[in-house]
């Protein structure tokens, strides 16, 4: 069941996780060409974006060490799923 959880686990994040937010990255990039600099909030926005990327790369390692327990891996996918089921759930906060 372990391994299960890590396979559903490490598809989400390789196949939705990880190209979402290289997307949102090339999005802030093609706004950063088209205003001919950054902002500040355009640069945090572009750092936020690349820690969660990393973060998101050390679980695919953490799944490829097998460091992450049965516990985790359902808590981690639980939380992937509702991110992407609300992606704008911030937004109204």
């Amino acid at each position: 069941m372990q391994n299960n959880c890590w396979k559903r686990l490490k598809e989400i994040i390789e196949g939705v996780v990880i190209p979402d937010i290289e997307d949102h990255i090339d999005e802030i990039f093609e706004k950063i060409a088209n205003n001919k600099n950054a902002s500040d909030e355009t640069k945090a926005e572009l750092q936020e974006m690349h820690e969660m990327k990393d973060e998101f790369t050390q679980i695919l390692d953490d799944i490829q060490n097998k460091d992450i327990d049965k516990d985790e891996c359902a808590e981690l996918y639980a939380e992937i799923k509702d991110m992407i089921s609300a992606p704008n759930q911030d937004d109204e906060e």
